[in-house]
């Protein structure tokens, strides 16, 4: 039976000296993506038209303090607080994980604050009691499941804290149009896609498909600058993304 030797410290030194390196960039890229901004894909076009489908967004992951949301695969103990605890603004994009569905990132607008009365009368939103106003802007193209685009109406709307943005709206009578008054519950938020006809958010309860109020804790950040974009549902494959790159859309600020 061969006799198992200790390797030497010039061994040792060198398998150190060999993996050093990997580890660092390894751990880097660990502090980096928890502690200071991750990327996003979008998979879908419930925020357009302020997030394309393709557009790979930046989200810093400090904004709002940290929870085990922040980590990788979430681990760690539930808790009602985050450390350096920041509560969003009205109107800030953020990437959040749904207590439903655990393993998914979503990014949705925040529309409403612990102790907000949200409402839909006539696809307008209110809130608080008062009817937010609301802007013609033109139209948008509105890129569907399948790639193909349809021209749709574009507003402007103005939250209570003065933020603008862009929503998509082209009916007042449908599901989510009228609704009961959501009294959003301490410790959560009231979420909302721009594409108001085309986003199960905050109005749709869990158990009809949506995602209901989203607790504070589930945040995992806000998202500030769109990396880049490819318009992947009218490529070919991989190797025509270059042909399909939005190239307008790259480095520009979500608002």
């Amino acid at each position: 039976m061969p006799k198992l030797t200790m390797p030497s410290r010039e061994e040792m030194a060198r398998f150190w000296q060999y993996i050093k390196e990997p580890l660092l960039t390894l751990g880097l890229v660990l502090i980096a993506t928890t502690a200071i901004a991750r990327p996003y894909y979008i998979p879908s076009g419930s925020m357009e038209p302020t997030l394309q489908i393709g557009d790979d967004v930046v989200t810093a992951k400090y904004a709002y303090g940290y929870s085990r949301y922040s980590l990788p695969f979430a681990f760690g103990p539930s808790s009602s607080h985050r450390l350096m605890e920041r509560l969003p603004a009205r109107g800030d994009v953020v990437v959040f994980i749904p207590p439903s569905e655990p393993g998914r990132n979503l990014i949705k607008r925040v529309i409403g604050l612990p102790g907000d009365r949200i409402q839909m009368i006539n696809g307008r939103l209110w809130i608080n009691g008062k009817q937010l106003p609301l802007q013609a802007a033109g139209t948008a193209q509105m890129q569907n499941a399948d790639g193909s685009y349809v021209t749709v109406p574009k507003f402007t709307e103005t939250l209570p804290n003065g933020v603008k943005h862009s929503i998509l709206k082209w009916r007042d009578n449908g599901l989510l149009d009228n609704t009961e008054v959501f009294v959003v519950p301490k410790g959560h938020l009231f979420m909302m896609g721009d594409n108001r006809d085309n986003s199960l958010d905050s109005r749709v309860s869990v158990k009809d498909g949506g995602i209901g109020f989203i607790p504070v804790e589930n945040l995992v950040g806000r998202s500030e600058v769109i990396l880049g974009s490819v318009d992947y549902l009218n490529a070919s494959g991989v190797w025509a993304w270059p042909a399909e790159l939005r190239v307008a859309r790259f480095l520009k600020s979500i608002r």
